[in-house]
């Protein structure tokens, strides 16, 4: 199958608003939990059961992506509203360099009521949890169909513009909650495990857990690891296209340390365990390696894994193992402890996974890149999950249940 030729209509299910869970259970992990064995069998539990659903040599992988108070607002003399979306840093273009910035740095951003700002600057006072107060100036240095870049400076260089953003900033929910920010959304819409600044959405397969739960993964001996994938707002972007071949996927930034990448291989060379990824964002961060491995072999990798590299005609056929070989040996020679990348990738109905053998994630968007990852998974019985997720009153969406797939039997 080519996926390039993907009617996006087929991947259409009817989500009414009511199955969309508007904000998260009290306690996170009282979630529902709808199983999918290898054997294609469904199950329903509860999300304190996973611990003892998975095999105890099973290697638990992460995103411990933060989620930023991404969007700024400023109100012009005249008294309009602009809304400054932060997607990714310019300058510097290093997420830990601009986040730490005290002397000023730029943005891409989406601007809201754009027309309004045709010119100038804008102005706006800062309270910081000390009670300090400080004036932030965004300036916009450059504009295109995809946005603009934006420029801050503010008048205190003893503050970073990681503190800025978290007293001047709020949480971006998804647009389809239909409802405006709330104060209990800064804590929901972290994972309990979040800790590296950069996303502009939650990697909400996370959201399930708490302490309790992973401390009984941890009894269970069932390994747990982090990589880094920051969600750009694209991950919202419905696909407009009717084929996928037309649709482009947005870039997301990963770090993956090389000891995991180490650990990976040996796993991939002996097959002593399932890697079970904790969401989409940790599904695509840690199937980009093996890609990003192959690239490294063929002497193309560039710092960016396109979109359609993994369906490439001339894609070598090298086994996990063979892969991320080569990806450590390359991280090695350039005296590099981790891989700091982009990924491009889009997993659709065709894609073979090579690194993934089971996945815990949410219910997701009719007709979006993300059911079309799931589809990969576990095939076109996709439709019979969701069937039985709507008829038996599962929660939809970011705030929703959860799923655990374990990729189908041969």
């Amino acid at each position: 199958m080519n996926p390039k030729n993907i009617d996006i209509k087929e991947y259409n299910y009817p989500l009414p608003d009511d199955k969309i869970a508007k904000h998260p259970l009290a306690q996170r992990d009282a979630c529902r939990l709808l199983v999918r064995n290898a054997a294609g069998e469904l199950s329903d539990r509860r999300f304190t059961d996973l611990p003892g659903l998975l095999d105890s040599d099973s290697l638990l992988v992460y995103n411990n992506t933060r989620v930023i108070n991404a969007r700024l607002r400023f109100r012009k003399p005249s008294g309009a509203l602009i809304e400054i979306f932060c997607l990714e840093p310019a300058s510097p273009a290093d997420y830990a360099l601009n986040f730490a910035s005290t002397s000023g740095c730029s943005w891409q951003c989406l601007v809201g009521n754009s027309k309004r700002w045709k010119e100038g600057s804008l102005e706006g006072a800062v309270t910081l949890s000390d009670g300090r107060r400080l004036r932030l100036t965004a300036t916009r240095l450059e504009r295109s169909d995809a946005g603009s870049t934006v420029a801050f400076a503010w008048d205190d260089t003893s503050v970073t513009f990681s503190e800025i953003i978290s007293a001047a900033g709020e949480i971006p929910i998804p647009p389809y909650l239909n409802r405006a920010t709330e104060a209990t959304d800064s804590d929901d819409y972290q994972t309990v495990y979040s800790r590296i600044e950069g996303s502009v959405a939650a990697p909400t397969a996370g959201l399930h857990f708490t302490d309790d739960v992973l401390a009984a993964v941890d009894r269970r001996g069932i390994g747990r690891r982090e990589v880094t994938l920051h969600v750009g707002a694209g991950t919202f972007r419905p696909v407009k296209a009717d084929q996928i071949g037309d649709h482009a996927m947005h870039s997301e930034f990963i770090v993956v340390s090389r000891d995991l990448i180490d650990e990976l291989r040996d796993i991939a060379a002996n097959g002593s365990k399932r890697i079970i990824a904790v969401g989409t964002t940790s599904v695509r961060t840690l199937e980009s390696l093996y890609h990003i491995g192959c690239l490294i072999y063929q002497d193309r990798w560039s710092g960016e894994l396109p979109q359609w590299y993994p369906y490439d005609p001339a894609h070598p056929q090298l086994t996990t193992a063979e892969a991320l070989a080569c990806l450590a040996d390359w991280l090695r020679k350039h005296d590099m402890t981790a891989l700091v990348a982009s990924t491009r990738i889009i997993i659709a109905p065709g894609y073979d996974y090579h690194i993934v053998s089971g996945m815990i994630t949410n219910f997701h968007q009719p007709q979006s890149t993300l059911l079309l990852l799931v589809s990969a998974f576990i095939g076109p019985e996709w439709r019979k999950v969701y069937d039985h997720a709507l008829s038996s009153d599962y929660r939809f969406l970011s705030y929703g249940d959860a799923c655990l797939f374990f990729k189908p039997e041969k």
